[in-house]
């Protein structure tokens, strides 16, 4: 099965698929880049779009005064200083006029038409030649005079016109006249069209700008995610220790910090669980060794023999099971569930356990302290961890001394303390005593505990979970033998919530 497991592995960081991959970089890059794209696409679009319609509506009004000048000329005459008596006697003089009072803008021009032949045109400097586009000559001459004047746009082989046509009558005259302006709106439309290639070159050279700085930007806001991808490669089973280095403090660095220490808590664990490993394999194994050799040397015909043989594999077995128990305790010490606070009566918690502890040994027992008062805490854990204290405490005293309990409130804290008359611990244990099956001196002879050596981190794993801890309280000298073990526990009030959700109400009269 590791064996597959491995194979996927390698497979899955194949060198190929690396290579088709799309990096997260790329893909960011590509977003921004497009992005920016389509925002530099919708501008230029709508920018050009409303320069169109701009540039329409200026040719129109153009246009439009065209015609009111031509209106205005021939009202006033060939002689405006004259007034009104002066008037036009052919369409010739009217166009004539016409044309020499039009003053043309760029892509702009005019010609007058009688007939439907070309009588006036611009003068030679002007540049749109409309004499010259024969099929805008064959399309003026079929338009009708009677209609209304309108703008209108002609397209022929050379270009786009917008224009307006005239027609014009003068009494007296049988001819018909045509006077027409027209703007070249391609070459306009044209003009504005290589405006809007400088802005789209402009606007490339940025989107390029814009990229070489997002692939900047990207790849430093990402580095974390890379070295995070780096030491999740070079994480392996037997070695936790690698971490991710740590700058700034944004979502991404908030990221490696939580990765750093879920590897933490992977290192805690995994070195957690081979030490739990070997501690099991060797404690296990001495009186698996002890009951198999009493059993290779049992005589089977000797019923004492075999009476002592099963009393002492029972004994082992009973030792193995409590064993287990406590392994099974510390293993789920890290569960949310290993502790359940409820409303205990610490006082009443403090005379229970007093009475419990009556049967672990013929010692003086008392209580030095009560705290009455209603905590949230687990009372069969607490009572378990403070019935440990005190079995440690009959199993390094004499029977006939004084083994003294309490429980009090301090700046906001519980403390539960075990007091013996036993030897004490010796000063190059006091950090040790905590650990996983380490065996403390019972007397000043040297001789070790019995037990497992799970007893105190046991007690230890219950403090930790009501977020408090235990510590051993040297004794003065002048005090005695003995020492003092403390739980210390943060005091979390109870509040009685059915008091708070319904008030007594008070009649006042």
């Amino acid at each position: 099965m590791r064996a597959t497991h491995a194979r996927q592995a390698r497979a899955s960081w194949n060198p190929a698929r690396r290579a088709a991959h799309v990096t997260v970089r790329t893909r960011l890059l590509g977003a921004v880049v497009g992005l920016a794209g389509l925002t530099v696409l919708i501008a230029g679009a709508a920018a050009y779009a409303l320069q169109t319609q701009s540039t329409d509506a200026r040719i129109d009004n153009s246009l439009s005064r065209a015609v009111e000048v031509l209106h205005i000329t021939a009202s006033e005459g060939p002689n405006p200083d004259q007034g009104s008596k002066a008037r036009f006697t052919s369409v010739a003089d009217v166009l004539e006029k016409a044309v020499q009072m039009r003053g043309l803008t760029e892509n702009e021009g005019v010609i007058a038409l009688i007939d439907g032949e070309p009588r006036w045109i611009a003068s030679r400097p002007v540049v749109l030649r409309l004499e010259d586009d024969l099929e805008l000559l064959d399309q003026l001459r079929r338009l009708p005079t009677d209609q209304p004047v309108e703008l209108r746009t002609v397209r022929t082989a050379m270009t786009e016109y917008r224009m307006v046509a005239v027609p014009v009558k003068v009494g007296g005259d049988p001819s018909t006249g045509l006077f027409v302006v027209a703007v070249d709106r391609g070459a306009e439309v044209a003009s504005l069209g290589s405006t809007y290639f400088t802005y789209a070159t402009i606007a490339l050279g940025s989107l390029a700008v814009i990229a070489a700085v997002a692939w900047f930007v990207v790849g430093r806001l990402l580095s974390p995610v890379r070295l995070l991808r780096d030491a999740a490669r070079r994480i392996t089973e037997s070695d936790l220790s690698e971490r991710i280095p740590v700058s700034g403090s944004d979502d991404l660095s908030d990221l490696a910090v939580t990765v750093n220490a879920m590897l933490d808590r992977l290192e805690n664990a995994f070195g957690s669980q081979r030490e739990l490993l070997d501690d099991v394999g060797h404690e296990l194994r001495t009186p698996l060794t002890i009951v198999r050799g009493h059993l290779e040397l049992i005589n089977a015909r000797d019923p004492e023999d075999v009476r002592a043989v099963q009393s002492l594999a029972l004994d082992e077995l009973d030792r193995m099971h409590r064993l287990v128990d406590d392994l099974m305790t510390l293993a789920t010490a890290d569960r949310p569930d290993f502790v359940r606070p409820a409303p205990t009566d610490i006082g009443r918690l403090t005379d229970d356990v007093l009475d419990k502890a009556r049967s672990l040994g013929d010692r003086q027992w008392q209580v030095t302290a009560r705290a009455d008062v209603m905590l949230m805490v687990d009372s069969q854990r607490i009572t378990q961890a403070w019935l440990q204290l005190i079995a440690n405490a009959v199993s390094v005293s004499a029977p006939g001394t004084r083994i003294r309990i309490g429980s009090e409130l301090h700046a906001g804290r519980v403390r539960l303390w075990v007091h013996d008359q036993g030897p004490g611990v010796a000063p190059e244990e006091e950090q040790r005593i905590f650990e996983r099956f380490h065996r403390g001196r019972a007397d000043r002879t040297g001789r070790r505990s019995e037990g497992a050596g799970l007893g105190l981190p046991i007690v230890a794993a219950i403090a930790a979970a009501h977020r408090g801890r235990v510590r051993l309280e040297r004794w003065p000298a002048h005090a005695g033998p003995g020492s003092v073990f403390l739980l210390d526990l943060p005091a979390i009030p109870y509040v009685d919530a059915k008091r708070l959700e319904r008030p007594e109400l008070v009649e006042h009269r």
